[in-house]
């Protein structure tokens, strides 16, 4: 300390000392001090994400709102959503089963993920397989929307509730998991495969094409609906124990690489815990089970409170006459106790039976599917409608109203993919 700073010292204490203005001498003057202080609001760097999504306007709705939370939390995120087909938005005629159908809507995206050129991927949690690639992880799990199904009438139809159709009345949906639920529940009813986009299906609804099946009501996620605007068309809603929902409905999952540390801290701020446990649970019973999203597995979960968590599930035969349910409440706070959770109910289910119902429905799959080979008679599936071939345009999209006289297997009812709706 130099002779004036030392004089200053002095001064300083023998004012504040006599004079009484601070109850304490002040500390040796530190002319580091100023030098070590940071800066309130120091000026962040710009960092860039990619985001990977469908091109679907519904992946492309959720896309967005993945990217205004991130904006919203991380100002200094420069972010640009990346849109592209996958082999299930290209290829509506090759049978999902030659695919693989527990990667079709993802295996595109992930290449861009693994490879770089994307830095997540927003995906709608039950379209994500449980089974992710060696160097991607489960990054985040979004606040859930509501993950019911939604029943669908046309304009000035004369009934408000699918309990009061008559008998032969046709449903549309493209979901096994739905049609068997409904089977079981309503016996007098008869489902038909309705493919398309959101806004496809509901033109197949309201106006349907001359010759075109009709269809008495369709079901649709909630969650799509909503996220679309679309929340007013739904009548009603199923639910448990009619019809429970399909893992991960109604969650957005967010897909990252397990080496991007960045990318894994900025995505981590948006995980909601509660769904994020729920949908773990949820997917650890459909991976126990070696089930993807192509079979009739429904599961509602509850939290009873706080710590507590009740998963409901159930297996369902294709026809709904032959069913399993298990239940089991479980303390859940943390990802290793809902993986937990899931198996044991898992393991319910398979004693009471659900491996049996789960391997006739991969055995039809397998029949089906040889059918539908060179030579095949392609067949549809029992008490199905024998389908015709859907063309598709120079990119492989769907030409809605255009029929190829090749008559396969419906897919869609053999290995089916949730796919957003």
């Amino acid at each position: 300390m130099s002779t004036v700073e030392a004089l200053l010292h002095q001064i300083y204490n023998y004012i504040i000392t006599h004079v009484g203005l601070y109850p304490e001498p002040l500390l040796p003057y530190d002319p580091s001090a100023v030098a070590h202080s940071t800066p309130t609001n120091p000026l962040k760097k710009r960092v860039k994400i990619n985001i990977g999504t469908r091109k679907s306007l519904l992946a492309l709705a959720q896309a967005d709102i993945v990217k205004e939370q991130l904006e919203q939390m991380f100002p200094e995120l420069e972010i640009e959503i990346h849109a592209m087909a996958t082999m299930g938005d290209k290829n509506q005629v090759t049978p999902l089963h030659s695919f693989g159908a527990k990667s079709l809507w993802t295996h595109e995206l992930e290449h861009g993920l693994v490879e770089g050129s994307l830095d997540l991927i927003v995906h709608s949690l039950k379209d994500m397989p449980t089974q992710l690639p060696e160097t991607c992880s489960l990054g985040a799990i979004l606040a859930r929307e509501d993950p019911r199904d939604g029943v669908v009438f046309p304009p000035f139809s004369q009934y408000d509730h699918i309990s009061q159709l008559p008998a032969g009345s046709v449903v549309g949906t493209s979901s096994v998991r739905r049609s068997a639920q409904l089977a079981r529940a309503f016996p007098q009813l008869e489902f038909a495969s309705v493919r398309g986009n959101v806004g496809t299906r509901l033109s197949k609804l309201d106006t349907p094409a001359e010759g075109a099946q009709k269809y008495a009501c369709i079901i649709l996620a909630a969650a799509g609906l909503n996220r679309l605007g679309l929340g007013n068309r739904i009548t009603h809603y199923l639910e448990a124990p009619e019809v429970l929902y399909a893992v991960g409905q109604g969650a957005l999952g967010i897909e990252v690489r397990k080496d991007d540390e960045q990318t894994r801290k900025f995505v981590e701020a948006l995980s909601h815990i509660p769904t994020k446990l729920a949908c773990l649970a949820e997917r650890s019973l459909l991976r126990t089970l070696e089930g993807g999203c192509s079979v009739p597995i429904g599961v509602t979960t509850k939290w009873i409170n706080e710590e507590t968590l009740q998963l409901n599930a159930v297996v369902v035969s294709l026809d709904g006459t032959r069913a399993v349910d298990a239940v089991q409440l479980a303390n859940v706070t943390t990802e290793a106790e809902a993986e937990k959770l899931g198996s044991d109910v898992a393991g319910k289910l398979r004693e009471g039976g659900a491996d049996e119902i789960l391997e006739e429905i991969q055995g039809k799959k397998v029949e089906q599917t040889d059918e539908a080979l060179p030579g095949g008679d392609g067949g549809a599936v029992e008490g199905m409608p024998a389908p015709v071939s859907i063309a598709t345009d120079a990119e492989g999209f769907k030409k809605d109203g255009e029929e190829t006289p090749e008559r396969r297997i419906d897919e869609s009812f053999l290995v089916v993919n949730e796919s957003h709706y």
